[in-house]
């Protein structure tokens, strides 16, 4: 696999002279940040992109540039009503689809909450691990007959899942204190072993499934940080890795945190990279440090036996 890209790339530079025409897409969370970019950067290269947001009125407006670009390159845009943090939206969002009946070439799990107060969803899931994770699941099983054959699935993971391993028996916080970077890392570690059982699950159908560290940017992810406490993370990541002898974290622009995404969708071999966890238009290499700030994928977020006991214990939530 060529390594014409890194952390410096763009989608647009990673889609280059792409042609998507005839190609369809499910994007969640495209009404902002690295969604709207990923959702943007597909259409302008003639995808038909199907924008998964929570209010499809509100994300009109704010999806105007993906609407723009597909205008521009013959591809289209449609929005679908899709609250990840109530199974019944879930089902609802996924029924829809079905009767559309039309095929995916990927699908991008990229919507996501980070570091939110404690709160249960409507079902009574803890709100990160029900909208980060949970959520997805649902969905994607549910309109996993829509995924075409050789096609692909993108789960947006991050860095933060070095923080915290799944917690099968206490996933809400009922029997010990919340902390809620914790529930978060706990969300993206299950999200990206839900990447590698789905991955394991499928690709005799020729379908490749991948988790994604789209890099740190300022998107509204943190807005539930003050500026002080948004300040003092980027201090502590500082500290962690000069501790550990690493070069200093850099944020990323909006365009540069979609890249990996649209490259592990449509641009890289996917079965070189099913069933990994990707970081910098790259497949990350293994680091098992207990640092939570450094590059590479802790073991425990590829497990074999965690992914299919949090498969198992899934289905059942999700019943």
């Amino acid at each position: 696999m060529t390594a014409e890209f890194n952390a410096k790339s763009t989608a647009d530079e990673v889609l280059a002279g792409v042609d998507l025409k005839g190609k369809r897409f499910l994007v969640t969370g495209a009404a902002s940040g690295i969604g709207l970019e990923t959702a943007r950067a597909l259409a302008a290269r003639g995808a038909d992109v199907v924008g998964a947001v929570r209010d499809p009125a509100k994300a009109e407006a704010a999806t105007a540039p993906v609407r723009d670009a597909a205008s521009q390159a013959g591809g289209s845009l449609s929005l679908i009503a899709l609250d990840l943090a109530s199974l019944q939206s879930v089902r609802a969002a996924a029924e829809r689809l079905l009767a559309d009946g039309r095929r995916f070439d990927a699908i991008i799990a990229n919507a996501g909450v980070m570091a939110t107060p404690f709160g249960l969803t409507v079902d009574g899931f803890e709100t990160q691990f029900a909208t980060n994770y949970l959520g997805h699941f649902a969905l994607v099983n549910r309109i996993e007959p829509l995924l075409a054959d050789g096609g692909r699935l993108v789960v947006l993971s991050s860095q933060a899942h070095r923080v915290a391993d799944v917690d099968l028996d206490d996933p809400n916080f009922e029997h010990q204190e919340y902390a809620p970077f914790v529930a978060y890392g706990r969300s993206k570690t299950a999200g990206t072993l839900f990447a590698a059982e789905f991955d394991r699950r499928h690709r005799a159908r020729g379908i490749r499934a991948v988790a994604v560290m789209p890099g740190n940017s300022l998107t509204d992810l943190p807005r539930n940080f003050s500026p002080q406490e948004l300040q003092g993370l980027f201090e502590t990541v500082g500290k962690a890795r000069a501790e550990a002898g690493l070069p200093p974290g850099e944020l990323k622009s909006i365009p540069q945190a979609a890249a990996t995404s649209v490259w592990a969708a449509v641009v890289a071999n996917k079965d070189e990279i099913g069933g990994h966890y990707l970081e910098d238009c790259a497949i990350a290499p293994v680091n098992d440090t207990s640092n939570p700030f450094a590059d590479g994928v802790r073991l425990y977020a590829l497990d074999a036996v965690s992914a299919a006991r949090l498969w198992a214990k899934s289905v059942e939530w999700v019943a």
